[in-house]
C-alpha cells in the first residue's frame, strides 16, 4: 500500500463500486440489481439514487464509460430526477464518498442554496487557481493536470430543465496536457452548487490518500510515500 497525492490523480484504486457501496449501505440504502445488470441504490427518504452502470453503460464522457450515475427528486414519488450527475471510472472514490454523505444529509437535495462561486473558491482555497479568462466560473490544478469549469452541458446529461444551452460542472483529470483523460464528471445544470463544492473540494484535497495500485499515465506526477514514512518522491509505477 502507498499514500499518494495529489488525490486527483490517484485514480480509483480498482475500488469505487465496493468503497460507494459500502458508505451507502452503512447509510442506509436499500441496494438491488436491476434487469439491466446494473446496481441500484436509494437513500432512505427515496429522494436520492446512484446507480453503479458499468455492465450497462449508455454513453461515455471524454471517451470513458460512465461508471455511476447519481440523481435526485422533489418528491420520491417523482417519475423525472431534478438533475442528475455522471462519474466515470478512474475518479478517486475519496471524492465521491465526500459527496454522496453531504447528499444524504440534505432534507432537499434538489435546491440549490449557493452561487457557482462556491465550486471555484473551495478549489482554489486548496491550491487550484481560478482559470484567466474565467475566473469566477473555472479553476485548474497545479500543472494542468485537472480542472473544473462551468460548461454547457453534453447531450445526454439529462436534467428536469429541458431547454438547450444549459451549463452545468465538468470536471476531468489530464496527467498530462492532450494525453488521454484519467477520469471526467458531468454535473447536469440543476446540480446545487454546494454539492458540487464538496466534491470538487475532496478532489482538490492536499492530504494523501491510501492506494494499493496506481493508474498508468501518472509517472513522474505523483508523490508516493511508503507506509512509515519512507518518501519515493514522484512516481514511477506501483510495485
Amino acid at each position: 500500500m502507498y499514500w499518494v497525492t495529489p488525490r486527483h490523480l490517484a485514480g480509483d484504486d480498482e475500488a469505487l463500486a465496493d468503497q460507494v457501496g459500502v458508505v451507502l449501505t452503512s447509510a442506509g440504502w436499500r441496494m438491488w440489481p436491476t434487469a439491466r445488470d446494473t446496481l441500484l441504490y436509494t437513500s432512505p427518504d427515496g429522494l436520492c439514487g446512484a446507480e453503479w452502470t458499468r455492465a450497462a453503460c449508455s454513453f461515455e464522457l471524454g471517451d470513458l464509460p460512465v461508471a455511476w450515475q447519481v440523481s435526485a427528486r422533489t418528491r420520491p414519488t417523482s417519475a423525472l430526477a431534478e438533475w442528475n450527475a455522471y462519474f466515470t471510472a478512474g475518479v478517486p472514490h475519496e471524492a465521491l464518498t465526500d459527496f454522496l454523505p453531504a447528499l444524504d444529509a440534505r432534507s432537499e437535495p434538489a435546491v440549490s442554496f449557493d452561487s457557482p462561486e462556491t465550486v471555484v473558491a473551495a478549489v482554489c482555497a486548496q491550491g487550484w487557481a481560478r482559470d484567466i479568462d474565467r475566473p469566477h466560473t473555472a479553476a485548474l490544478a497545479p500543472g494542468l493536470s485537472a480542472g473544473i469549469s462551468l460548461e454547457e452541458v453534453p447531450l445526454l446529461v439529462r436534467d428536469a430543465d429541458p431547454r438547450p444551452g444549459r451549463f452545468g460542472w465538468q470536471a476531468w483529470a489530464e496527467p498530462v496536457v492532450g494525453d488521454p483523460y484519467l477520469w471526467c464528471t458531468s454535473f447536469s445544470s440543476s446540480v446545487p452548487h454546494d454539492l458540487v463544492a464538496i466534491f470538487a473540494s475532496s478532489l482538490a484535497s492536499p492530504y494523501p490518500v491510501q492506494c494499493s495500485c496506481l493508474p498508468a499515465g501518472v509517472e513522474g506526477r505523483l508523490t508516493v510515500v511508503r507506509p512509515g514514512g519512507d518518501r519515493q518522491g514522484r512516481a514511477s509505477g506501483a510495485e
